[in-house]
């Protein structure tokens, strides 16, 4: 019913710069916000950020002033910059669409590695 598509990851060197696109498509209602999570080898899946449909965003503190998160209402698409790119940034991101009340979706997730 409601899908989301990610692109944009791979491997890149420290220091680098990767963009994630996540397009959202379907019949979507009453959006609360759009996020990115990660995880990496056997760890929990954590929060990256977020942008609420008002435009508000939050961030991880392990990635304030390095990553941004911006939207593209005509498109229903977000995207996570991230910039000064760190080994410890290697996991699987994943797009997250929250909406109505209590209403998820996710996408496949894409894989991003940070390594020299």
């Amino acid at each position: 019913q409601v899908q989301l598509v990610e692109s944009g990851g791979g491997l890149v060197q420290p220091g680098g710069s990767l963009r994630l696109s996540c397009a959202a498509s379907g019949r979507i209602f009453s959006i609360n916000y759009m996020g990115w999570y990660r995880q990496a080898p056997g760890k929990q899946r954590e929060l990256v950020a977020t942008i609420t449909v008002g435009g508000n965003t939050n961030y991880a503190d392990s990635v304030k002033g390095r990553f941004t998160i911006a939207r593209d209402s005509a498109k229903n698409t977000v995207y996570l910059q991230m910039n000064s790119l760190k080994p410890e940034d290697t996991a699987v991101y994943y797009c997250k669409l929250n909406y109505a009340i209590g209403s998820a979706a996710w996408g496949q997730g894409t894989p991003v590695t940070v390594s020299s």
